[in-house]
């Protein structure tokens, strides 16, 4: 009985990926920050109030000294953070009583390198243990997730997330539709992380094209989602936006989760 309750507990705490699209078709908004930045000690405290604040869903990033998708402003926050002293040891540490009183889904980005010093079945387990909804690895090749780490993650009710770009062919989409569980990333462009002005014609019509597929998944567009006329784009073209550099830029000039969320409000009503 007690390994029955452990897996019908596990099923249920990583539901909530799928709960949220489930209840909330529209208007999803996601925000990313880098755990440990801006100032060590402060991630756990960061997701409570984003959470209490009415944001849907949050990304925490994993800092990394070598990332390859991160413009400048996410770059500059992870260099911050592994000089505040964080890493997925200490993360996890500080995320240990996390669903004690937050709900929202919980997504842990981060890149191969220190996933796998820390060891992929420990790192699958660990998130379990704090209640992380999914992970977003931008390097993890789809063929090595469907061979190694699809089984793995499965076992320990770990959504692993996939991007999709302008660039990505028809065939592998409907693979990774066909392949995953919760939301399929859709990156704005081939380029890095960083806030645009708006979206031109050419991604517009890149997500028309993915919107006509028909994809079982319900897509999150995210990469330079700054302002109120991307936002908007954002939202007519999938299930709901994803912002990161500017939320983090926002934070590291504020250093207050509750002051840069009300500036980031602002600017998206412009």
């Amino acid at each position: 009985m007690d390994k029955i309750y452990q897996r019908t507990k596990i099923q249920y705490i990583m539901n909530r990926i799928n709960k949220l699209f489930n209840e909330k078709k529209q208007n999803i908004l996601s925000l990313y920050f880098c755990a440990g930045h801006p100032t060590a000690g402060t991630t756990a405290n960061i997701i409570r109030t984003l959470a209490a604040r009415g944001i849907d869903m949050l990304e925490i990033g994993i800092p990394f000294s070598d990332p390859m998708a991160d413009g400048p402003v996410i770059q500059d926050a992870a260099t911050k953070a592994l000089r505040n002293g964080m890493s997925l040891h200490r993360l996890f540490e500080e995320l240990k009583d996390i669903r004690q009183d937050v709900e929202i889904p919980l997504i842990l980005m981060g890149y191969l390198n220190p996933i796998f010093h820390y060891g992929f079945e420990a790192f699958c387990q660990s998130c379990a243990d704090c209640g992380i909804d999914g992970v977003i690895i931008p390097d993890l090749p789809f063929r090595d997730y469907m061979e190694t780490f699809k089984p793995i993650a499965d076992r320990h009710g770990l959504k692993i997330i996939m991007l999709i770009t302008p660039e990505t062919s028809e065939e592998r989409i409907r693979l990774i539709d066909r392949h995953t569980d919760g939301f399929i990333y859709m990156v704005s462009s081939a380029a890095t992380t960083g806030a645009q002005k708006e979206f031109d014609r050419t991604k517009q019509a890149y997500f028309d094209r993915v919107n006509q597929m028909g994809l079982t998944h319900p897509r999150m567009i995210g990469f330079g989602i700054s302002n109120r006329q991307t936002l908007e784009s954002a939202q007519k073209h999938a299930a709901g936006a994803i912002i990161g550099s500017r939320f983090v830029t926002l934070l590291d000039q504020y250093g207050s989760a509750t002051e840069a969320l009300d500036r980031l409000r602002e600017e998206l009503k412009k």
